[in-house]
């Protein structure tokens, strides 16, 4: 997806312009003041919008949209405020603060509003993460699990969904942290051109959750790494009394991700993540391959069930300046009740390029590419903030 695709090349033009030199000053000091035209004000906005304004201001914001395209949402207008802060401004050694607040709207009827974002309270002892957002989507579906999505038409689906997520993290030691988190999310379909995909499901489930979770983490940017790594253990309850779903559901997930500088402006990065799931999970909440964080260029959700896996390692390059660009390699897999089968593991590769909108926060475009179905092989734009692990 080339997303924000004007106002993005004339960002990266500003990296290209080199700083002005002091006898140019001079000129420009003895000449009457002139009034800049829209394009010299684009490159002076994104010109400034990497320098860490944390210690001056409260909040450092900067905003960018403009015209996309992805073979999912197809054309769509995007804004997205990317925004740094810190809470205490006194204190050097704590971690920056971000947020970020996205919309897209697609002439396909696609909408998508949301808000994520980490918080860093008292010297990184404490730490609030958040996601929230509602999104409505024409989308297709083939079913659930590993040979619906190989063998199955594509069913066409209109869908509606309100999720939100929040995570409070207090570091008991070192590097070690512990936490809770409580979660929402309200699906529910529309117009779906072939129910029988739904295996006698209802089209609409609401759940909320409760969980906890123990973490390592010795990263030294949570936005874009350049060394250490995070490990991380989550279980989550679904209580029946807080939902839809008929019983009570759990989940527990995995992250363990590295990072390691090999050369100057190289970093190697690694990452797997494991997400299993109760029997009788609805078909709304099930583990969804694809998208725009892992397994990119599948299609997000043609593949989903019960349980997934997913491995990838990605090689980061910084060009010049403030571009650069990554190449990966992965593979993931889906599986239910009948249990983990090695030949329905699909691989997935990709490059992209990247430019920092902010100091240590990337914009990322990347073309991702995965198996062959009936002689054509999946593949996508996507585009996003920040570094896809």
């Amino acid at each position: 997806m080339r997303l924000f695709a004007t106002l993005l090349f004339a960002a990266v033009l500003v990296s290209a312009v080199p700083a002005e030199g002091a006898a140019h000053d001079d000129k420009i000091q003895s000449e009457e003041p002139r009034r800049k035209n829209v394009f010299r004000r684009v490159f002076d906005y994104f010109e400034r919008s990497n320098i860490d304004r944390t210690f001056e201001k409260r909040m450092d914001f900067t905003f960018v949209g403009g015209p996309s395209y992805s073979s999912t949402t197809n054309l769509s207008l995007g804004l997205l405020a990317a925004g740094l802060y810190r809470t205490d401004r006194s204190d050097s050694l704590a971690s920056r603060s971000d947020i970020s607040l996205f919309a897209n709207v697609s002439i396909s009827g696609y909408y998508y509003v949301g808000i994520s974002g980490n918080t860093f309270f008292n010297r990184d002892r404490h730490r609030l993460e958040f996601e929230t957002g509602f999104r409505s989507r024409p989308s297709l579906w083939w079913g659930t699990g590993y040979e619906a999505a190989v063998n199955n038409a594509a069913a066409t689906l209109t869908s509606k969904r309100y999720a939100a997520d929040i995570r409070y993290k207090y570091r008991l030691a070192g590097r070690f942290h512990a936490g809770v988190s409580v979660g929402f999310d309200s699906s529910r379909a529309y117009r779906l051109s072939r129910p029988e995909y739904l295996d006698g499901e209802r089209g609409e489930y609401t759940a909320a959750e409760l969980g906890i979770f123990a973490e390592y983490d010795s990263r030294d940017v949570v936005t874009q790494p350049f060394r250490g790594c995070c490990v991380s253990v989550a279980g989550v309850v679904l209580p029946s009394w807080m939902s839809n779903c008929g019983r009570t559901l759990w989940r527990a997930e995995i992250t363990a991700a590295g990072y390691l500088p090999v050369w100057r402006g190289g970093v190697l990065a690694a990452e797997f993540y494991g997400r299993f799931s109760s029997r009788g999970t609805p078909w709304s909440l099930n583990s969804q391959l694809g998208g725009g964080m892992r397994m990119r260029g599948y299609y997000e959700g043609r593949f989903n069930d019960l349980n997934m896996i997913e491995m990838q390692l990605e090689w980061r390059q910084r060009i010049w300046r403030r571009i650069g660009c990554v190449l990966w390699a992965g593979a993931g897999n889906v599986f239910g009740t009948d249990g983990l089968m090695l030949r329905r593991t699909l691989p997935n590769y990709g490059a992209g390029l990247r430019w920092e909108l902010k100091k240590r926060m990337n914009i990322r475009v990347d073309c991702g590419f995965g198996k062959k179905i009936a002689g054509r092989r999946i593949n996508g734009f996507i585009m996003s903030l920040n570094e896809a692990f």
